[in-house]
């Protein structure tokens, strides 16, 4: 390097720099050649090839195996207030060009992609949620909330409070404590309660930042649920893996004939059946508290065809490359039921939110569970996240939600 750098210097490898000048900013310990300076858990340092070249700058993590996460490749940023003001903006901006004004339920930080690594921030109506995920976001939390709060405030949007939900074993690996409650922002009195009420595609929402998954409410289905509702008018459709409803209203709200809502958890029924009412949709509307992978059989064993639209929409099976291949079984076992409940002429969606669970697997699993169903698969729509959780091609784990419509014929 040419220029004097004030930060601690980390030597990669030839790999380890090839890795990086295609794009990715996670560097890891196996990597590390040497290192100059004492470096911080937590503190920003250099990546330079063993050339000397630089690379870029990031943050540390001792704990972790991933050693470096990049946040910079210019040499000359500083990483003072104005820089995270700057790039807090610009995901800001970002949100309100690409979500076309649907701003009341978003996700506004989303980690990598937005250049805040290990940090994600929903925005819940007037109530923010952030998990922090890596040690580097945890130091600056203390800068970058406040900045966030000003920043939509500033812009007319009301915010009463910001909830931290930390509540996730992979603090550990980061050398982080789980937790979770109310982060402390000056003027702002801590909000009495953790329950606020969404509006996403018209639909009205109850959700709690403190006790929901993940963060209270999965968002990046927005738009599928929007595909889902044009295709649901006169059909009985039955929503597996519910959770709070979501698929479900909307499906109702499209004007579906009949919608059954399945969900192996009493809370999440007992949620999706008030968001029900709220939307005046109950009436054409049923739940039910049940295993999925157990209420499939159930209905093939009866018989005849109850439903003409049927949407899977389970959780991650996978969340490690080791267990893939058991959840490739789990993915091939309630797509080929539902195909088989399917008439001919029937819809039916899909999906899979893990990023071990690649989009050619899984279209792979889809042509067995097709095949072995006695079905073939007209594809309507490939969908994929929506783009307030965006896709860089140069990270691939920013790539998790694959979403499929088809008619079975």
């Amino acid at each position: 390097m040419k220029t004097q750098r004030d930060y601690p210097r980390f030597t990669i490898s030839v790999k380890g720099t090839r890795w990086v000048e295609q794009g990715h900013p996670w560097i890891y310990a196996a990597e590390v050649l040497a290192e100059e300076g004492a470096a911080e858990n937590g503190a920003l340092a250099d990546a330079v090839s063993e050339k000397g070249k630089y690379l870029g700058t990031g943050f540390v993590s001792r704990e972790s195996k991933i050693r470096l996460r990049l946040v910079s490749r210019n040499a000359n940023d500083r990483f003072d207030e104005a820089f995270w003001r700057r790039r807090l903006q610009y995901a800001w901006d970002y949100r309100k060009v690409v979500m076309g004004g649907e701003l009341d339920a978003c996700r506004l930080i989303f980690g990598e992609a937005d250049g805040f690594p290990g940090l994600t921030v929903d925005r819940f109506h007037d109530l923010l949620v952030t998990q922090t995920l890596s040690v580097g976001m945890e130091r600056l939390k203390p800068l970058l909330f406040p900045l966030l709060v000003e920043l939509l405030r500033a812009d007319g949007q009301e915010i009463r409070g910001l909830y931290e939900r930390n509540d996730v074993a992979i603090r550990t690996l980061e050398g982080l404590e789980p937790g979770k409650g109310w982060f402390p922002l000056t003027g702002l009195e801590t909000p009495e309660s953790p329950v606020t009420e969404i509006c996403e595609n018209g639909i009205f929402y109850e959700v709690d930042v403190e006790n929901g998954q993940k963060t209270g409410f999965f968002l990046d289905q927005k738009f599928n649920r929007l595909a889902v509702a044009r295709l649901a008018r006169g059909r009985r459709v039955l929503d597996c893996f519910t959770h709070t409803g979501s698929f479900a209203l909307n499906a109702a709200k499209g004007g579906a004939e009949h919608v059954t809502a399945v969900d192996v958890s009493a809370a999440a029924i007992g949620a999706a059946r008030r968001n029900a009412v709220r939307n005046g949709l109950a009436e054409r509307m049923d739940f039910v508290t049940a295993d999925v992978f157990e209420l499939l059989p159930a209905l093939l064993e009866k018989g005849g065809h109850p439903y003409d639209f049927i949407i899977l929409d389970p959780p991650a099976f996978t969340k490690s490359r080791r267990t893939a291949d058991s959840a490739e079984r789990g993915y091939k076992e309630i797509n080929l039921r539902a195909l088989r409940l399917l008439p001919r002429g029937g819809y039916f969606a899909t999906a899979s939110y893990s990023h071990f669970m690649p989009d050619e697997r899984f279209v792979r699993m889809l042509r067995a569970a097709a095949l072995d169903a006695g079905v073939e698969l007209r594809q309507i729509e490939a969908r994929q996240q929506a783009p307030d959780h965006p896709i860089l091609w140069n990270v691939p784990e920013t790539d998790y939600l694959k979403f499929y419509l088809f008619q079975v014929v």
